[in-house]
C-alpha cells in the first residue's frame, strides 16, 4: 500500500480545504469568467467594427460600472450575511437577508436610471474627443437604464453563493453569456435580420443578458419549496434592524468596491487625455487583464463565503485555512497568466485589432500593448492576493479597514501623482502605469499585514 491508514487520514485532511475551495470557488471563477468572456467578446466585436467604438466602450462602460459598483458591493454583501446565517443554521435569517438586499438593489436601480439623464454633462467634463463622447453617451445611457436588472441579479445570486451552492450561479451566468454573445454580434454588425446598431447594439445586448440572468434566478428561488425552508414569502418585509446591520457592514464593502473601480476609471479617463491611441491601447490591455482579474473576483466571493460560514460557526481557524487554500489555488492560475502576458502577448493584442488596419497602424499598437502587458505581469501577483485576502476580511466583517486602506493608498500613490504627472508635468503613458503598479504593491502590503494580525477573527456581524 502506498499510504498507511494514519497517513491516508492525514493526507485526506490536508486536501479537504482545497477540495472545499474548488467546490465553492471554481464555479464562481467560471461564473465571473463567463462575464469576462462576454465583455471580452464585446470588445473584440467593437474593435473589429470601429476603433472609435472600442475607444468609447471602455470609458463609458467602466463609468457606468463605477456608479453601479457601490450598489453591487452592498448588495453583494448579502452573500456574507447568508453565509454566516447558513453557518449558524438560521434559515429564516437567510430569507430575510435576501429581501433586504433586494430592497437596496431597487434603490440602486432608481439612482442609476436618474444618472442616465446626466450622461452628456458627465462625458463633457471628462473631455474626450467629440466623436468619442457621442458614442460614450449612447453606451452609458443604455447601461445605466438597464443596471437595475444587474443589481437584482447580483443580489439573487447570493441566495446560492452564500450557502455554497455556487454551481447554480455558474450555470445561470454561462446561460447568460451564451444568450449575449450571438445577440451582441448580431446587433453590432446588423446580422440575421437585426439592425446594425454598433455600440448601441453592444449595450442593448448586455442589458438583455442582465434581464435574462435575473429572471432565471427569480424563477428558481421564489417557489414553494424554498419558502418552506427559508420563509421567503413570510420574511419579505423590510426589517429595519437587519437592513441597518447590512448597511453597517455592507456600505463599507460597497464603498470599497466603488473605490476599487474608481481607481481604474480615473486611470482610464486620465490616460484618455494623452490621446486616442493611448486610450485605445490602455482599454485593450485592461480588457486582456480581465482574463486574470475577473476570475480573482470569483475566488474573492468564494473565500468570503467560506470565511463567512466558518465565522458563523464561530470557527475562525477554519477561516484561516480557507483563505490560505484559496490563495494557493488562485496563484497557480495567476502564474500561468503571467507567463502568457510576458512571452506570448501579441496574439492577444491582435484579437482587438481590425483586419482593415494597415501594418504601419498596427505596429505601434502592438508595441505599446506588449509593454503595458509587462506592467500587468508585474503587478498581477500583488493585485490577485489583495483581492483574495480582502475577500477573506470582508467575509469576517472587516470591510471598513479595506475601505479606508484603498482610500488612503489610492490618494497617495495614484490619484495625486497621475493627475499632476499628466496635467502639470506632461508625464506619459508608462509613468501612469508605473503609478498603478506602485498603488497595488503598497495596498498588498497593508492588506496582508492586517490579515496576519488577526483582529478580524474577533468581529461578529450576526445578532445572536
Amino acid at each position: 500500500m502506498l499510504y498507511s491508514t494514519p497517513n491516508k487520514i492525514r493526507y485526506k485532511l490536508l486536501l479537504t480545504p482545497y477540495k472545499d475551495v474548488i467546490q465553492v470557488s471554481l464555479p464562481l471563477v467560471l461564473s465571473t469568467g463567463s462575464t469576462m468572456v462576454m465583455e471580452f467578446t464585446d470588445r473584440v466585436f467593437l474593435g473589429n467594427y470601429s476603433l472609435d467604438a472600442l475607444a468609447a466602450a471602455a470609458p463609458a462602460g467602466i463609468t457606468a460600472f463605477l456608479f453601479a459598483s457601490f450598489f453591487l458591493g452592498v448588495a453583494g454583501y448579502v452573500n456574507v450575511f447568508i453565509a454566516q446565517y447558513t453557518g449558524s443554521g438560521d434559515n429564516e435569517g437567510v430569507g430575510a437577508s435576501l429581501w433586504q438586499g433586494i430592497y437596496f438593489a431597487i434603490l440602486g436601480a432608481i439612482f442609476m436610471a436618474i444618472l442616465a439623464t446626466c450622461a452628456v454633462p458627465i462625458f463633457s467634463i471628462i473631455g474626450h474627443n467629440q466623436d468619442i463622447q457621442q458614442l460614450e453617451v449612447i453606451y452609458f445611457r443604455i447601461l445605466c437604464f438597464g443596471a437595475g436588472a444587474s443589481l437584482v441579479g447580483a443580489t439573487l445570486s447570493c441566495f446560492y453563493s452564500g450557502r455554497g451552492f455556487t454551481r447554480t450561479v455558474m450555470l445561470i451566468h454561462m446561460a447568460g453569456t451564451l444568450f449575449n454573445i450571438p445577440l451582441d454580434y448580431a446587433l453590432i454588425n446588423g446580422k440575421w435580420g437585426l439592425p446594425e446598431l454598433g455600440i448601441e447594439g453592444a449595450a442593448i445586448a448586455t442589458v438583455s443578458s442582465w434581464i435574462f440572468i435575473a429572471s432565471i434566478f427569480a424563477v428558481l428561488i421564489f417557489n414553494k419549496k424554498n419558502n418552506q425552508q427559508f420563509h421567503l414569502f413570510d420574511k419579505c418585509s423590510l426589517r429595519p434592524d437587519l437592513f441597518m446591520r447590512l448597511m453597517k457592514y455592507g456600505l463599507p464593502g460597497g464603498a470599497q468596491f466603488f473605490l476599487d473601480i474608481l481607481v481604474f476609471t480615473f486611470f482610464i479617463l486620465m490616460v484618455g487625455r494623452l490621446g486616442k491611441t493611448e486610450l485605445a491601447v490602455t482599454n485593450l490591455v485592461l480588457s486582456i487583464n480581465g482574463l486574470s482579474y475577473m476570475p480573482m473576483w470569483g475566488f474573492s466571493i468564494g473565500v468570503s463565503t467560506l470565511v463567512g460560514q466558518a465565522m458563523g460557526k464561530d470557527k475562525p481557524d477554519d477561516a484561516v485555512i480557507a483563505a490560505r487554500s484559496t490563495a494557493h489555488i488562485a496563484l497557480v492560475y495567476v502564474f500561468f497568466m503571467i507567463f502568457i502576458f510576458l512571452f506570448i502577448p501579441e496574439p492577444l493584442i491582435k484579437l482587438f485589432l481590425s483586419n482593415s488596419l494597415k501594418v504601419v497602424e498596427t505596429e505601434p499598437l502592438i508595441e505599446m500593448g506588449t509593454i503595458l502587458l509587462r506592467f500587468v505581469a508585474l503587478f498581477l501577483f500583488f493585485d490577485s492576493l489583495v483581492i483574495i485576502y480582502s475577500g477573506a476580511l470582508k467575509g469576517a466583517g472587516d470591510s471598513q479597514f479595506v475601505m479606508w486602506s484603498i482610500i488612503s493608498v489610492s490618494l497617495i500613490f495614484l490619484f495625486v501623482p497621475v493627475w499632476f504627472g499628466i496635467n502639470r508635468f506632461g508625464m506619459g503613458l508608462y509613468f501612469s502605469w508605473s503609478c498603478i503598479t506602485a498603488y497595488l504593491l503598497v495596498l498588498f502590503i497593508i492588506v496582508i499585514t492586517r490579515y496576519n494580525n488577526g483582529k478580524w477573527k474577533e468581529i461578529r456581524i450576526l445578532d445572536h
